[in-house]
């Protein structure tokens, strides 16, 4: 796990007695990307959490304009960056997942939470297990007073299996906390 600025430190030990721990999420926001930002938007809908986030003018991504059903708002810009930074900063934390090392987009990202101040945390699907990354992200989430969660990772066309990565993952994380709901 790689992270930083964390309000306090987690260990083991706290993530293996807080496993499940509910969490509650306010709203759930991205850049509205193919892959990761987008399985995290189609979570939100599908258990009824807020959505929403900055996405490029002209609703922007690598396969066309996003389409409506997604909640969010344009930036005066095209820029990419801008809109990563402008969701970072609307955030209480950033979640990054991955397969191995982050991609410059998402290494931005995880900079720019850094350069705000924001709790993140990296979580690189190829060396943990579903159920330990759930752990950890629940933690983290609750170890943080985490609100309003900030997804990102690859898009589609730089890692095919982001999409259900990001969707199984988030969907561990929460379904418990809103099945009920």
């Amino acid at each position: 796990m790689k992270g930083g600025h964390y309000k306090r430190a987690v260990s083991w030990q706290q993530i293996r007695g807080r496993q499940n721990a509910m969490v509650k999420l306010e709203r759930i926001i991205s850049g509205g990307q193919t892959g990761a930002d987008q399985a995290a938007l189609d979570v939100a809908i599908e258990l009824s959490i807020p959505h929403g986030g900055w996405v490029p003018k002209g609703r922007r991504t690598e396969h066309g304009p996003l389409p409506e059903k997604y909640r969010m708002k344009e930036m005066p810009t095209d820029s990419y960056p801008k809109r990563t930074e402008q969701n970072v900063i609307d955030s209480d934390g950033t979640l990054i997942i991955s397969h191995g090392d982050l991609s410059e987009g998402s290494d931005y990202t995880r900079m720019m939470a850094a350069k705000h101040g924001k709790p993140w945390i990296h979580i690189d699907a190829d060396k943990h297990s579903v159920e330990v990354a759930v752990q950890m992200i629940r933690t983290w989430i609750s170890g943080n007073d985490i609100e309003v969660l900030n997804v990102a990772g690859p898009p589609a066309s730089k890692d095919a299996q982001m999409y259900v990565t990001t969707k199984t993952l988030l969907k561990a994380v929460l379904f418990s906390s809103y099945e009920d709901s």
